[in-house]
């Protein structure tokens, strides 16, 4: 397996976190956790699938990922290669005209949304180049092409920025109380632009928080505790959910994004 990390050019960086290369030579299996970001996939070699809940699917040459709540699993056949553009949270929103709540829980040909002639050129050319960064440049070249706000939501962003810095634990109503907006407009806006309501939102960065800072000397218990839990049983079944596997399965063994 091979894989590279790129910064997007300086007018993308608003809007996109990094470009990622996965290049399998052998076939693998990636499990993905939820997480707050929109993925857009370019595949220019081989044949990738998925599997959630069950239920297998090979993809198409593009996708768009949306926000989810339930782990996915991410299968390469031999010699399968592709690059993601991970979005920043909220970043999407500005290149698309359809509200990216539509996408939560799915992987969509991103035919559906911008026409099929479209997508055949990007594949053709992504197809006939040979390195990295012409690729990205491709790339990059339809992305600008299709930035319809030259600047992101300032409002939603705040909100996110607190989220994060919560930890997940914040109150939603307590949140909107300090912002110029109403409950029901404000959610309706934070859906559209991030893929998600905010209690899910907050809820996918609660349990990544937890992940990504876990101490096996520390009981998980009292690891569930600090990251709000206080049902010990409602924890479980959360996080079996978001990862596929108990928590004691998962800290033993489990492989992850």
């Amino acid at each position: 397996m091979k894989m590279e990390r790129h910064l997007p050019a300086d007018i993308l960086k608003p809007f996109v976190e990094h470009y990622l290369f996965i290049e399998s030579e052998q076939g693998m299996e990636n499990r993905v956790l939820p997480d707050t970001s929109v993925v857009m996939s370019f595949r220019y070699r081989g044949t990738i699938s998925d599997e959630v809940a069950g239920i297998k699917n090979n993809l198409p040459g593009t996708v768009i990922t949306g926000l989810r709540k339930s782990v996915r699993l991410i299968n390469y056949l031999a010699q399968a290669a592709t690059l993601l553009v991970i979005f920043k949270p909220g970043g999407a929103a500005p290149f698309f005209k359809e509200p990216l709540h539509e996408i939560f829980g799915v992987s969509l040909a991103l035919d559906d949304l911008i026409g099929r002639q479209k997508v055949a050129e990007i594949e053709e050319q992504l197809n006939e180049v040979n390195d990295s960064f012409q690729r990205i440049a491709i790339v990059e070249r339809f992305l600008l092409s299709r930035l319809y706000h030259a600047k992101a939501d300032s409002l939603i962003q705040q909100t996110i920025r607190q989220i994060r810095m919560g930890k997940g634990m914040v109150r939603i109503k307590d949140l909107v109380s300090t912002l110029p907006i109403s409950h029901d407009p404000f959610e309706k806006r934070f859906r559209k632009i991030t893929g998600t309501s905010p209690k899910q939102f907050s809820s996918i960065v609660r349990l990544r928080n937890l992940i990504e800072n876990y101490n096996p000397t520390v009981d998980l218990t009292e690891a569930a505790l600090s990251a709000g839990y206080f049902d010990q049983a409602h924890f479980i079944k959360d996080f079996r959910t978001f990862t596929g596997q108990t928590p004691y399965e998962f800290f033993r063994s489990t492989i992850y994004w």
